[in-house]
C-alpha cells in the first residue's frame, strides 16, 4: 500500500485531552476521522458542550469539528468509552508524565494509557507517544505493556512512533502547526509513515529523527538546556541580591553585546522545564552516571520560591512590621501568565514558605480554576482581592495584574511589594528578582 493510500485510510485516536491532546485532535480532525479519548467523563462532556477549561482550543473551531460519527469521513468525536476507539488504527498518547515527591519519574498515567490502548490494539496498528519521557522509555517501559495487554508482538503485529509535544500553553502565536515537529518510528517504514502523518498538518515542517531514542532524548534536552540557562540567571539574582545590585540592570547592560543570551530570573514551573531534567537525570543515574550541571541547576531553580518568601519577610521586618499579624497577598498561582495551567506551579513554594512563617496568605488568580487548585495543592483561592496588605507578591504577570493600582492595595506606605516578574513600574515596587 502506498503512503498516500495508507494516510487516506487512517483513523486516529488521541488518548488524553489536555493541553496537548485537544489541540492535536482538532488539528488532525481537519484531515482525518479522529476520536478524542479521556478517562475523565466530565472533561469529555464539557468538550461536547463546547467548553474548554484549558483555553487552548478555538471554541468555534471546536464546535465545528465535532461530528456524530467519524467512521467514514473527517471530523472529531469525544468519548470516555474504550470500546469506541477500537476501530482506530493509529493511537496517539498525550498523557502527563509528572515527577513524584522524590523527584523521580512518575509513569503511572503513561503505563495506564498503554494498558488501555493494548486492550484494543490490532495487527498493523501504530502507537505514537507524545508524552515527555527519558530515552528508551517507549521501547523499554511502554512496549512490554502494549504486548502484554494486546497479546501481540512488537515489530511484527504492531509498531510504535515517538513525536515529542512542543505545545506552549497559552501561546496563541506559536501554535501546534507552526512549530516544527520531531518524528520517529520503530522501523524505517513506520518512521516515514509517522513523519508523513504529522507532515500533513504541521505547516512548519517536520524533522525525522533516526530513532525513537534520539527523538526522546531531543525532547529531554530541549527543556534541560532552558532550565540550566534560567538557573544561571537565578543564581546571579541570588548573588546580586547580597550586593544590593538590581539583576535586571546587570542583564540589560550585559545584553548590549550581540551574542549574550537574554534569559531572565524567575520561578521555573510547568509541565516541562521543571520536570524534564529529572527524567534525563533518572536515566543517567540508572546507567551509573550522576549528572552535576543538570541537577545543580534544578536545585537553584527549586529554591527560588523559598527565597522570594524569605526576602519578603526580611523586608517587612526591617519596615517594623509584626509578622505574626501580617496580611500578605500573592497575585497569581498558574505557572505562567494569561493561562489557567497550574501544573508544577512554583508559586506554591512561596505559599508554603509563608505558611512556615505562620502566615496564611491570600492567593488571587482570575485565570486558575479554584477547584483544581484546591484539589492539587489544598489552597483556597480568593474570589476577589479584599482589603489591604502588609506584603504583596506579584508571582504571575497576568494582564489583569498589570492594570491594578498597587498603591491602593498597600495597608501603609511601609507595606512591601515584591515583583518577581519585573513588569511593574520600578517606583511601585520595593524588590524584584
Amino acid at each position: 500500500m502506498c503512503m498516500e493510500q495508507k494516510l487516506s485510510q487512517t483513523k486516529i485516536a488521541v488518548i488524553g485531552l489536555g493541553y496537548v491532546g485537544l489541540p492535536l485532535a482538532l488539528a488532525f480532525s481537519k484531515k482525518y476521522p479522529v476520536i478524542g479519548f479521556d478517562t475523565d467523563a466530565n472533561r469529555v462532556q464539557e468538550l461536547l458542550n463546547g467548553i474548554d477549561r484549558t483555553n487552548e482550543a478555538n471554541l468555534e473551531e471546536l464546535k465545528t469539528a465535532i461530528v456524530a460519527d467519524s467512521t467514514s469521513y473527517i471530523g472529531l468525536q469525544f468519548t470516555n468509552q474504550l470500546k469506541d476507539i477500537n476501530r482506530c488504527d493509529v493511537f496517539i498518547i498525550t498523557v502527563p508524565t509528572p515527577i513524584d515527591q522524590f523527584k523521580a519519574p512518575n509513569l503511572r498515567f503513561l503505563l495506564s494509557a498503554s494498558e488501555m490502548v493494548g486492550q484494543v490494539l490490532k495487527k498493523g496498528d501504530v502507537v505514537i507517544y507524545e508524552s515527555t519521557v527519558y530515552p528508551g522509555c517507549t521501547e523499554e517501559d511502554c512496549v512490554p505493556v502494549l504486548e502484554r495487554a494486546s497479546k501481540l508482538k512488537f515489530q511484527r503485529d504492531f509498531y510504535c512512533g515517538y513525536s515529542p509535544e512542543r505545545i506552549n500553553p497559552g501561546d496563541k502565536v506559536n501554535t501546534l502547526t507552526k512549530i516544527k515537529k520531531v518524528t520517529s518510528g520503530s522501523t524505517p517504514e513506520i518512521a516515514q509513515f509517522v513523519d508523513a502523518l504529522y507532515g500533513s498538518i504541521i505547516t512548519a515542517g517536520t524533522h525525522l529523527a533516526p530513532s525513537i531514542r534520539v527523538a526522546e532524548a531531543s525532547k529531554a534536552i530541549e527543556n534541560a538546556q532552558r532550565d540550566i540557562n534560567i538557573s544561571f540567571v537565578n543564581e546571579l539574582a541570588l548573588i546580586f541580591d547580597k550586593m544590593n545590585i538590581d539583576t535586571h540592570d546587570v542583564l540589560e547592560a550585559a545584553g548590549s553585546k550581540w551574542n549574550f543570551l537574554k534569559f531572565k530570573p524567575g520561578l521555573v514551573g510547568g509541565h516541562c522545564i521543571g520536570v524534564d531534567p529529572y527524567y534525563l537525570a533518572h536515566k543517567a543515574e540508572s546507567l551509573g552516571y550522576h549528572p552535576q550541571v543538570i541537577l545543580s541547576g534544578r536545585r537553584v531553580n527549586d529554591y527560588m520560591g523559598s527565597f522570594v518568601a524569605s526576602k519578603l519577610i526580611k523586608m517587612m521586618i526591617k519596615s517594623g512590621m509584626l509578622i505574626a499579624n501580617a496580611k500578605i497577598l500573592i497575585l497569581g498561582i498558574t505557572f505562567k501568565e494569561n493561562c489557567p495551567d497550574i501544573r508544577n506551579s512554583r508559586v506554591v513554594d512561596i505559599y508554603n514558605e509563608l505558611i512556615d512563617y505562620g502566615i496564611r496568605p491570600d492567593v488571587y488568580d482570575p485565570h486558575a480554576h479554584a477547584d483544581e487548585v484546591k484539589k492539587e495543592y489544598d489552597i483556597e483561592l480568593s474570589s476577589s482581592i479584599q482589603g489591604q496588605f502588609d506584603g504583596i507578591i506579584l508571582a504571575v504577570a497576568h494582564k489583569e495584574f498589570l492594570e491594578l493600582n498597587i498603591a491602593s492595595l498597600k495597608k501603609s506606605p511601609s507595606a512591601v511589594v515584591f515583583d518577581t516578574k519585573s513588569v511593574l513600574p520600578r517606583n511601585e515596587v520595593d524588590c524584584r528578582l
